[in-house]
Protein backbone atom coordinates (compact mmCIF):
# COMPACT_ATOMS: atom_id res chain seq x y z
CA UNK A 1 0.00 0.00 0.00
CA UNK A 2 1.42 3.39 -0.72
CA UNK A 3 0.72 6.35 0.80
CA UNK A 4 1.56 10.21 -0.64
CA UNK A 5 2.31 12.71 1.71
CA UNK A 6 1.92 16.45 0.35
CA UNK A 7 3.54 19.13 1.57
CA UNK A 8 1.70 22.57 2.78
CA UNK A 9 2.71 25.01 -0.35
CA UNK A 10 4.50 27.56 0.81
CA UNK A 11 4.06 31.39 -0.62
CA UNK A 12 5.49 31.99 -4.32
CA UNK A 13 7.59 29.25 -4.51
CA UNK A 14 6.46 25.82 -3.07
CA UNK A 15 8.31 22.17 -2.54
CA UNK A 16 6.10 19.13 -2.23
CA UNK A 17 8.08 16.62 -0.61
CA UNK A 18 6.65 13.19 -1.74
CA UNK A 19 7.36 10.14 0.66
CA UNK A 20 6.42 7.08 -0.72
CA UNK A 21 6.23 4.22 1.93
CA UNK A 22 5.45 0.71 1.20
CA UNK A 23 3.86 -0.87 3.87
CA UNK A 24 2.39 -4.55 4.25
CA UNK A 25 -0.29 -4.91 6.25
CA UNK A 26 -1.65 -8.45 8.58
CA UNK A 27 -4.80 -8.86 9.56
CA UNK A 28 -5.73 -11.26 12.80
CA UNK A 29 -9.02 -11.73 13.58
CA UNK A 30 -10.25 -12.27 17.38
CA UNK A 31 -11.14 -15.34 18.77
CA UNK A 32 -14.60 -17.77 17.50
CA UNK A 33 -15.08 -19.18 20.72
CA UNK A 34 -15.38 -15.53 22.69
CA UNK A 35 -18.81 -14.63 21.19
CA UNK A 36 -20.58 -13.50 24.56
CA UNK A 37 -24.22 -13.65 23.46
CA UNK A 38 -25.79 -14.96 19.80
CA UNK A 39 -28.24 -12.11 19.14
CA UNK A 40 -25.70 -9.34 20.75
CA UNK A 41 -23.34 -6.92 19.65
CA UNK A 42 -20.30 -8.82 18.60
CA UNK A 43 -16.92 -6.91 19.04
CA UNK A 44 -14.36 -8.08 16.50
CA UNK A 45 -10.76 -6.56 17.41
CA UNK A 46 -8.35 -6.62 14.73
CA UNK A 47 -4.75 -6.57 15.04
CA UNK A 48 -2.88 -5.00 12.25
CA UNK A 49 1.29 -4.94 11.98
CA UNK A 50 2.98 -2.10 10.17
CA UNK A 51 6.21 -3.09 8.33
CA UNK A 52 8.06 0.08 6.62
CA UNK A 53 10.57 -0.28 4.03
CA UNK A 54 13.04 2.54 3.12
CA UNK A 55 12.29 4.09 -0.08
CA UNK A 56 13.76 7.36 -1.93
CA UNK A 57 12.50 10.78 -1.09
CA UNK A 58 11.29 12.53 -4.46
CA UNK A 59 11.08 16.58 -4.40
CA UNK A 60 8.79 18.07 -6.86
CA UNK A 61 9.10 21.65 -7.45
CA UNK A 62 6.10 23.55 -8.70
CA UNK A 63 5.38 26.96 -10.08
CA UNK A 64 3.26 29.33 -8.03
CA UNK A 65 0.03 27.10 -9.98
CA UNK A 66 1.10 23.98 -8.82
CA UNK A 67 2.63 22.61 -12.27
CA UNK A 68 5.51 20.68 -11.81
CA UNK A 69 8.85 22.13 -13.13
CA UNK A 70 11.67 19.82 -11.89
CA UNK A 71 12.33 16.95 -9.35
CA UNK A 72 15.13 15.46 -7.15
CA UNK A 73 15.55 12.00 -5.81
CA UNK A 74 17.38 11.24 -2.59
CA UNK A 75 18.21 8.00 -1.34
CA UNK A 76 18.07 6.89 2.41
CA UNK A 77 19.35 3.75 4.37
CA UNK A 78 16.94 1.49 5.56
CA UNK A 79 14.84 3.30 8.57
CA UNK A 80 14.08 1.40 11.82
CA UNK A 81 10.59 -0.27 12.33
CA UNK A 82 7.62 1.96 12.65
CA UNK A 83 6.15 1.29 15.74
CA UNK A 84 2.74 -0.21 15.54
CA UNK A 85 -0.12 2.57 16.41
CA UNK A 86 -1.29 2.87 20.13
CA UNK A 87 -5.24 1.67 19.02
CA UNK A 88 -6.22 -0.78 16.96
CA UNK A 89 -7.02 0.38 13.63
CA UNK A 90 -10.74 -0.66 12.31
CA UNK A 91 -10.81 -3.14 9.86
CA UNK A 92 -10.17 -2.54 6.19
CA UNK A 93 -12.48 -1.81 3.73
CA UNK A 94 -12.31 -0.76 0.33
CA UNK A 95 -10.50 2.71 -0.32
CA UNK A 96 -12.68 5.31 -0.74
CA UNK A 97 -12.43 7.99 -3.53
CA UNK A 98 -9.33 10.50 -2.40
CA UNK A 99 -11.01 13.96 -0.83
CA UNK A 100 -10.68 16.94 -2.53
CA UNK A 101 -7.88 18.78 -0.90
CA UNK A 102 -8.78 21.10 1.79
CA UNK A 103 -8.02 24.27 0.80
CA UNK A 104 -4.63 25.41 2.16
CA UNK A 105 -4.18 28.33 4.68
CA UNK A 106 -2.02 30.46 3.13
CA UNK A 107 0.70 31.74 5.36
CA UNK A 108 1.46 34.31 7.04
CA UNK A 109 2.67 37.95 5.40
CA UNK A 110 3.78 40.77 6.61
CA UNK A 111 1.16 42.94 7.33
CA UNK A 112 0.30 45.49 4.56
CA UNK A 113 0.70 49.37 6.16
CA UNK A 114 -2.50 50.56 6.61
CA UNK A 115 -4.23 52.66 4.01
CA UNK A 116 -4.93 56.16 5.34
CA UNK A 117 -8.00 57.08 6.29
CA UNK A 118 -9.68 59.03 4.07
CA UNK A 119 -9.51 62.83 5.34
CA UNK A 120 -12.58 65.01 4.72
CA UNK A 121 -11.95 67.74 2.28
CA UNK A 122 -12.18 71.28 3.22
CA UNK A 123 -15.04 73.27 2.39
CA UNK A 124 -14.31 75.79 -0.19
CA UNK A 125 -13.82 79.42 1.73
CA UNK A 126 -15.27 82.27 0.45
CA UNK A 127 -12.21 84.39 -0.47
CA UNK A 128 -11.79 88.19 0.12
CA UNK A 129 -12.01 90.28 -3.48
CA UNK A 130 -8.87 91.64 -3.91
CA UNK A 131 -8.11 95.28 -3.33
CA UNK A 132 -7.05 97.25 -6.37
CA UNK A 133 -3.20 97.29 -6.30
CA UNK A 134 -0.82 100.44 -8.03
CA UNK A 135 0.57 99.01 -11.13
CA UNK A 136 4.31 99.09 -11.31
CA UNK A 137 6.35 101.25 -13.16
CA UNK A 138 8.39 99.95 -16.05
CA UNK A 139 10.92 102.50 -14.56
CA UNK A 140 14.29 102.59 -11.95
CA UNK A 141 13.42 100.78 -8.50
CA UNK A 142 11.48 102.27 -6.17
CA UNK A 143 12.29 105.22 -3.69
CA UNK A 144 9.19 105.41 -1.42
CA UNK A 145 7.00 107.90 -3.90
CA UNK A 146 3.62 106.82 -5.67
CA UNK A 147 4.34 105.13 -8.33
CA UNK A 148 3.10 106.58 -11.89
CA UNK A 149 0.86 105.31 -13.96
CA UNK A 150 2.65 105.63 -17.43
CA UNK A 151 1.49 103.79 -20.54
CA UNK A 152 -2.78 103.04 -20.22
CA UNK A 153 -3.90 106.88 -20.22
CA UNK A 154 -7.51 106.79 -22.62
CA UNK A 155 -6.48 110.94 -23.58
CA UNK A 156 -3.75 112.97 -23.87
CA UNK A 157 -2.37 116.65 -25.45
CA UNK A 158 0.21 119.09 -25.72
CA UNK A 159 0.83 122.06 -24.20
CA UNK A 160 3.52 124.88 -24.68
CA UNK A 161 3.47 128.16 -22.25
CA UNK A 162 4.76 131.23 -24.98
CA UNK A 163 3.19 134.00 -26.48
CA UNK A 164 3.69 134.94 -30.53
CA UNK A 165 6.50 136.84 -29.12
CA UNK A 166 8.30 133.74 -27.57
CA UNK A 167 7.91 135.34 -24.15
CA UNK A 168 7.13 133.00 -21.20
CA UNK A 169 3.24 133.38 -20.22
CA UNK A 170 2.56 134.26 -16.46
CA UNK A 171 0.81 132.21 -14.38
CA UNK A 172 -2.54 133.70 -15.08
CA UNK A 173 -2.05 133.05 -18.62
CA UNK A 174 -1.45 129.63 -18.44
CA UNK A 175 -4.50 129.24 -15.85
CA UNK A 176 -6.77 131.11 -18.54
CA UNK A 177 -5.75 128.80 -21.15
CA UNK A 178 -6.43 125.74 -18.95
CA UNK A 179 -10.00 126.66 -18.62
CA UNK A 180 -11.04 125.79 -21.74
CA UNK A 181 -8.49 122.21 -21.69
CA UNK A 182 -10.98 119.69 -20.13
CA UNK A 183 -11.17 116.07 -20.92
CA UNK A 184 -7.85 114.97 -21.19
CA UNK A 185 -6.49 112.58 -18.75
CA UNK A 186 -2.24 113.26 -19.81
CA UNK A 187 -1.05 116.97 -20.43
CA UNK A 188 2.08 117.22 -21.76
CA UNK A 189 5.17 119.37 -21.46
CA UNK A 190 8.32 119.34 -23.27
CA UNK A 191 10.75 121.69 -20.77
CA UNK A 192 11.02 123.42 -17.57
CA UNK A 193 11.54 126.86 -18.75
CA UNK A 194 8.99 129.53 -17.79
CA UNK A 195 8.27 127.81 -14.23
CA UNK A 196 5.59 125.82 -16.55
CA UNK A 197 5.86 122.84 -14.24
CA UNK A 198 4.42 124.85 -11.26
CA UNK A 199 2.19 126.93 -13.39
CA UNK A 200 0.35 124.08 -14.52
CA UNK A 201 0.21 122.21 -11.46
CA UNK A 202 -1.38 125.39 -10.02
CA UNK A 203 -3.95 125.86 -12.81
CA UNK A 204 -4.85 122.64 -12.07
CA UNK A 205 -4.98 121.86 -8.87
CA UNK A 206 -7.92 119.83 -7.54
CA UNK A 207 -8.00 117.92 -10.50
CA UNK A 208 -7.57 114.47 -11.64
CA UNK A 209 -5.41 115.43 -14.86
CA UNK A 210 -1.63 114.19 -14.96
CA UNK A 211 1.34 115.16 -16.43
CA UNK A 212 4.02 113.60 -18.92
CA UNK A 213 6.52 116.05 -18.12
CA UNK A 214 9.65 116.54 -20.35
CA UNK A 215 13.96 117.44 -19.64
CA UNK A 216 14.48 119.59 -22.82
CA UNK A 217 18.18 120.17 -23.00
CA UNK A 218 20.51 117.13 -22.77
CA UNK A 219 23.12 119.43 -21.42
CA UNK A 220 21.12 120.42 -18.36
CA UNK A 221 19.77 117.31 -17.07
CA UNK A 222 20.58 117.63 -13.55
CA UNK A 223 19.36 121.40 -13.22
CA UNK A 224 16.26 120.27 -15.09
CA UNK A 225 15.38 117.03 -12.98
CA UNK A 226 15.53 119.50 -9.76
CA UNK A 227 13.38 121.74 -11.15
CA UNK A 228 10.86 119.55 -12.14
CA UNK A 229 11.76 117.78 -8.40
CA UNK A 230 10.84 121.62 -6.86
CA UNK A 231 7.95 121.95 -8.57
CA UNK A 232 6.11 118.69 -6.85
CA UNK A 233 7.37 119.43 -3.63
CA UNK A 234 7.70 115.25 -3.60
CA UNK A 235 4.40 114.43 -4.64
CA UNK A 236 5.23 112.54 -7.73
CA UNK A 237 1.43 111.11 -7.79
CA UNK A 238 0.62 113.72 -10.86
CA UNK A 239 3.01 112.51 -12.87
CA UNK A 240 2.35 109.91 -15.64
CA UNK A 241 5.85 109.78 -16.74
CA UNK A 242 9.06 111.63 -17.31
CA UNK A 243 11.01 112.00 -21.34
CA UNK A 244 14.16 113.19 -21.81
CA UNK A 245 14.57 115.69 -25.21
CA UNK A 246 12.24 115.57 -28.14
CA UNK A 247 13.32 113.92 -31.70
CA UNK A 248 17.23 114.40 -30.42
CA UNK A 249 18.14 112.06 -33.13
CA UNK A 250 15.75 113.12 -35.69
CA UNK A 251 17.85 116.21 -35.40
CA UNK A 252 21.53 114.81 -35.44
CA UNK A 253 22.46 114.23 -32.36
CA UNK A 254 24.11 110.92 -31.86
CA UNK A 255 22.21 108.04 -30.15
CA UNK A 256 24.80 107.19 -27.61
CA UNK A 257 24.62 110.69 -25.90
CA UNK A 258 21.00 110.42 -26.01
CA UNK A 259 21.03 107.15 -24.30
CA UNK A 260 23.61 108.69 -21.61
CA UNK A 261 21.00 111.44 -21.04
CA UNK A 262 18.45 109.02 -19.87
CA UNK A 263 20.35 107.64 -17.70
CA UNK A 264 21.36 110.32 -16.13
CA UNK A 265 17.35 111.90 -15.79
CA UNK A 266 17.08 108.52 -14.33
CA UNK A 267 19.66 108.44 -11.79
CA UNK A 268 18.83 112.40 -10.78
CA UNK A 269 15.18 112.26 -10.90
CA UNK A 270 15.63 108.59 -8.61
CA UNK A 271 17.76 110.85 -5.66
CA UNK A 272 14.30 113.09 -5.77
CA UNK A 273 12.20 110.47 -4.95
CA UNK A 274 10.56 109.51 -8.89
CA UNK A 275 10.41 105.81 -9.21
CA UNK A 276 7.69 106.07 -12.36
CA UNK A 277 9.01 105.94 -16.59
CA UNK A 278 11.27 107.71 -17.83
CA UNK A 279 11.63 107.89 -21.79
CA UNK A 280 13.47 109.77 -25.04
CA UNK A 281 10.99 110.61 -27.49
CA UNK A 282 11.53 110.53 -31.26
CA UNK A 283 10.19 110.74 -34.77
CA UNK A 284 9.22 107.09 -35.79
CA UNK A 285 11.89 106.98 -38.50
CA UNK A 286 14.28 107.91 -35.85
CA UNK A 287 13.14 105.09 -33.70
CA UNK A 288 12.56 102.32 -36.37
CA UNK A 289 16.79 102.92 -36.89
CA UNK A 290 17.47 103.46 -33.70
CA UNK A 291 16.07 101.04 -31.45
CA UNK A 292 18.46 101.16 -28.85
CA UNK A 293 17.03 104.39 -27.64
CA UNK A 294 13.65 102.89 -27.58
CA UNK A 295 15.06 99.95 -25.59
CA UNK A 296 16.75 102.67 -23.32
CA UNK A 297 13.62 103.88 -22.53
CA UNK A 298 10.88 102.85 -20.54
CA UNK A 299 8.68 102.80 -23.47
CA UNK A 300 8.96 103.81 -26.89
CA UNK A 301 7.50 107.33 -27.30
CA UNK A 302 7.44 108.61 -31.18
CA UNK A 303 5.85 111.72 -32.79
CA UNK A 304 3.54 110.22 -35.81
CA UNK A 305 2.34 112.60 -38.22
CA UNK A 306 0.71 111.12 -41.04
CA UNK A 307 0.70 114.84 -43.24
CA UNK A 308 4.18 114.65 -43.60
CA UNK A 309 3.77 110.91 -45.59
CA UNK A 310 2.30 112.66 -48.32
CA UNK A 311 0.46 109.39 -49.73
CA UNK A 312 -2.23 109.18 -46.73
CA UNK A 313 -5.31 111.20 -46.64
CA UNK A 314 -6.39 112.25 -43.37
CA UNK A 315 -9.15 109.83 -43.01
CA UNK A 316 -6.73 107.15 -43.31
CA UNK A 317 -4.26 109.03 -39.98
CA UNK A 318 -5.70 106.44 -37.66
CA UNK A 319 -4.68 103.67 -39.77
CA UNK A 320 -0.99 105.65 -40.76
CA UNK A 321 -0.15 105.69 -37.09
CA UNK A 322 -1.50 102.64 -36.13
CA UNK A 323 1.18 101.04 -38.34
CA UNK A 324 4.07 102.45 -37.20
CA UNK A 325 3.07 101.71 -33.48
CA UNK A 326 2.87 98.27 -34.48
CA UNK A 327 6.06 98.18 -36.48
CA UNK A 328 7.97 99.41 -33.50
CA UNK A 329 5.71 97.81 -31.04
CA UNK A 330 7.20 94.48 -32.88
CA UNK A 331 10.67 95.31 -33.57
CA UNK A 332 10.84 96.16 -29.92
CA UNK A 333 8.75 94.35 -27.30
CA UNK A 334 7.95 97.40 -25.60
CA UNK A 335 4.39 99.55 -25.29
CA UNK A 336 4.56 101.86 -27.80
CA UNK A 337 2.87 105.43 -27.00
CA UNK A 338 2.25 108.34 -29.27
CA UNK A 339 3.18 111.45 -27.96
CA UNK A 340 2.32 113.58 -31.02
CA UNK A 341 -0.13 113.23 -33.70
CA UNK A 342 -2.63 115.40 -35.34
CA UNK A 343 -3.52 117.50 -38.32
CA UNK A 344 -2.72 120.99 -39.84
CA UNK A 345 -5.70 123.04 -40.48
CA UNK A 346 -3.34 125.55 -42.67
CA UNK A 347 -0.46 125.03 -44.63
CA UNK A 348 0.39 124.33 -47.93
CA UNK A 349 0.21 121.00 -49.60
CA UNK A 350 1.94 117.69 -49.41
CA UNK A 351 0.65 115.34 -51.65
CA UNK A 352 -2.59 113.77 -50.60
CA UNK A 353 -2.06 115.37 -47.65
CA UNK A 354 -3.98 118.75 -47.44
CA UNK A 355 -4.19 121.06 -44.25
CA UNK A 356 -7.67 122.22 -43.68
CA UNK A 357 -9.75 122.53 -40.97
CA UNK A 358 -11.89 119.76 -42.25
CA UNK A 359 -9.53 117.60 -42.95
CA UNK A 360 -7.97 117.96 -39.02
CA UNK A 361 -11.38 117.32 -37.88
CA UNK A 362 -11.44 113.74 -40.44
CA UNK A 363 -7.74 113.35 -39.04
CA UNK A 364 -8.94 113.02 -35.28
CA UNK A 365 -11.76 111.54 -35.61
CA UNK A 366 -10.00 108.68 -37.26
CA UNK A 367 -6.60 108.24 -34.90
CA UNK A 368 -9.35 108.20 -31.87
CA UNK A 369 -11.44 105.47 -33.77
CA UNK A 370 -8.18 103.75 -33.76
CA UNK A 371 -6.48 103.90 -30.99
CA UNK A 372 -8.35 103.52 -27.08
CA UNK A 373 -5.55 104.68 -25.18
CA UNK A 374 -1.92 105.75 -24.93
CA UNK A 375 -2.24 108.62 -27.63
CA UNK A 376 -1.14 112.22 -27.19
CA UNK A 377 -2.84 114.59 -29.56
CA UNK A 378 -0.86 117.75 -30.90
CA UNK A 379 -1.58 120.32 -29.81
CA UNK A 380 -4.09 122.35 -27.58
CA UNK A 381 -3.45 125.36 -29.19
CA UNK A 382 -2.08 127.04 -32.50
CA UNK A 383 1.78 127.55 -31.56
CA UNK A 384 1.86 131.02 -32.95
CA UNK A 385 5.76 131.32 -31.49
CA UNK A 386 7.11 129.10 -33.83
CA UNK A 387 8.29 130.06 -37.57
CA UNK A 388 6.96 128.47 -40.64
CA UNK A 389 8.86 126.92 -43.32
CA UNK A 390 9.01 125.17 -46.63
CA UNK A 391 10.02 122.09 -44.49
CA UNK A 392 7.16 121.67 -42.65
CA UNK A 393 5.32 123.21 -45.59
CA UNK A 394 3.82 126.61 -43.63
CA UNK A 395 1.77 124.40 -41.29
CA UNK A 396 3.90 124.64 -38.41
CA UNK A 397 2.15 126.94 -36.19
CA UNK A 398 -1.80 125.85 -36.82
CA UNK A 399 -1.85 122.28 -35.22
CA UNK A 400 -4.14 123.28 -32.62
CA UNK A 401 -6.84 121.00 -31.27
CA UNK A 402 -8.46 124.17 -30.42
CA UNK A 403 -7.31 127.03 -32.19
CA UNK A 404 -5.95 129.81 -30.65
CA UNK A 405 -5.18 130.12 -27.13
CA UNK A 406 -7.54 132.18 -25.28
CA UNK A 407 -4.53 133.95 -23.55
CA UNK A 408 -2.98 135.42 -26.68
Amino acid sequence: MALLQLAAPQPHRMTIPIRIQHMRLTRHAGPRHEHIKRHGPVKVQTKVDYVTVGAEDVIVYVDSHGSPVSTTTIHHGQPPSTPPPASPAPPPSPPPPPPAPEPQAPQPQPPAAPAPKPQPQPQPQPQPQPQPQPQPATGPPSSGGPVSNGPGFKSGISYTPYNADNSCKTTQQVATDFTKISGYEVIRLYGTDCDQVSNVLAATKGSNVKFFLGIYDLAQVQKEAETISNAVKGDWSRVNAISVGNEMVNKGTDPGTVIGAIGQARSALNGHGYNGPIVTVDTMMAMTNHPEICKASDFCAINCHAFFDGKTPAEKSGEFVKGWVDRIGKATGKTVVVTETGWPTRGDTNGVAVPSQENHQAAIKSIQGTFANNVIFYSAYNDMWKKNGQGTFNAEQYWGIMGNAPSA
